[in-house]
């Protein structure tokens, strides 16, 4: 049975564990640069494709509609559905993922007419629930999505996340928690993160600081290439002007450190939290003594 909101914890309540694996990994691999993809547009086929299957079959899939030119809206609104279904063969479970597909490039036409940069600028609540409600679209090829193609501030809850989590006793039963409550320790506890000493070139955190430290409006729109304010414009515009500043710049420093995250939770699930683990050389081989 799934826990409530108030998830059983290891160690401190304020989640620093999560500063700890951070630093852990990304000292181990470095800055991951994911999602593996040429465009917006790929990584969202290939979060609907990666659906119950490896991703080296995803890249056969990615394959076969790149070499045909078929990673654009309008190529995949053209194409016919038993020939989408053959392209992504190789993903598996391939009927129900040319169908998936076709109904995200069918919302993707009525709602935004083919723009991702019109995606981009929706709400992200608005957004993800309006993901959320296509046929075949569940809440983490949704994250996926927003986290990675749309630059929204999302964490993606996997089952390498669940495993690591569960294996580390972190949160128990993490394996059956709700999908929201995982998500909401990530989110809840971002600033542990946003702190850590190795986050390496995150040049947004120092957007976030100089924004916070600044008094003149002009210099916030001369540093992010914005034009310059008129000084006739009055204080209470100007406040609106530098919370919306301040909101979108957030917004992407979270959103980069989320994608870092989970990117290399992937890595470490992939390399070492495996099914059938491989703790020998892991980065958190050594977590428990660090608890």
């Amino acid at each position: 049975m799934a826990h409530d909101e108030k998830s059983t914890k290891k160690g401190n309540d304020d989640g620093s564990i999560l500063k700890i694996i951070y630093n852990l990994l990304r000292n181990r691999f470095g800055k991951m640069n994911w999602w593996p993809a040429e465009s917006d547009f790929e990584v969202m086929i290939g979060a609907i494709l990666t659906q119950n299957t490896a991703w080296t079959n995803v890249e056969k899939a990615i394959y076969n509609l790149k070499s045909r030119n078929l990673l654009s809206f309008e190529a995949m609104d053209a194409i016919e559905l038993d020939l989408l279904k053959e392209y992504i063969r190789p993903s598996g479970y391939y009927n129900q993922k040319a169908l998936k597909i076709k109904e995200f490039i069918n919302f993707a036409k009525k709602g935004y007419n083919f723009s991702i940069e019109l995606m981009k600028k929706e709400n992200t609540a608005v957004m993800r629930e309006k993901l959320l409600n296509i046929s075949g679209i569940g809440e983490e090829t949704a994250d996926s999505i927003m986290l990675y193609a749309l630059k929204k501030p999302v964490f993606v809850i996997d089952a390498y996340t669940r495993r690591l989590l569960e294996r580390h006793h972190i949160i128990e039963g993490s394996l059956k928690e709700k999908y929201k409550n995982l998500q909401k320790y990530f989110t809840d506890n971002i600033d542990n993160i946003n702190n850590t000493d190795n986050t390496d070139n995150i040049d947004n955190i120092n957007k976030i600081d100089s924004i916070a430290h600044t008094d003149n409006i002009d210099n916030i729109f001369n540093d992010y290439n914005g034009s310059k304010i008129n000084n006739k414009i009055n204080n209470k515009i100007n406040n609106n002007i530098d919370n919306n500043i301040n909101n979108k710049i957030n917004g992407e420093a979270i959103a980069e450190i989320y994608n870092e995250y989970h990117a290399l939770i992937v890595m470490t699930g992939k390399m070492f939290c495996r099914k059938n683990p491989m703790c020998t050389g892991c980065p958190l081989e050594e977590l428990n003594h660090l608890i």
